[in-house]
């Protein structure tokens, strides 16, 4: 859906999109690391995993960048492409290709 998005020109709803994605591959990484979070808040998930100190620095990074706020011209206040990033994200905590 954020790769539609961005194809038809809606940048905002792309990232949207990728927020709600890796909101749900962190539930599936929770899930199979067998560890308890029960939120359906995809927001919620990410804090929770950014807290974490058991992974690698640069996947707390990745994870990160989806906290961030968009200005009040809707623009992200990083460098960021937030679907790479989500892909990034999946293959770190998930695996595969």
């Amino acid at each position: 859906m954020a790769k539609l998005a961005r194809a038809a020109g809606n940048e905002g709803k792309a990232r949207v999109c990728a927020r709600r994605a890796v909101g749900a591959l962190v539930g599936e990484y929770f899930r199979r690391q067998q560890i308890p979070v029960h939120t359906p808040s995809a927001y919620d998930r990410l804090r929770y995993l950014c807290n974490s100190t058991e992974l690698p620095v640069e996947t707390l990074r990745l994870a990160q960048h989806f906290l961030a706020r968009v200005s009040p011209d809707y623009t992200l206040p990083i460098q960021a492409d937030l679907i790479d990033e989500a892909e990034q994200l999946r293959r770190r905590l998930l695996g595969g290709g």
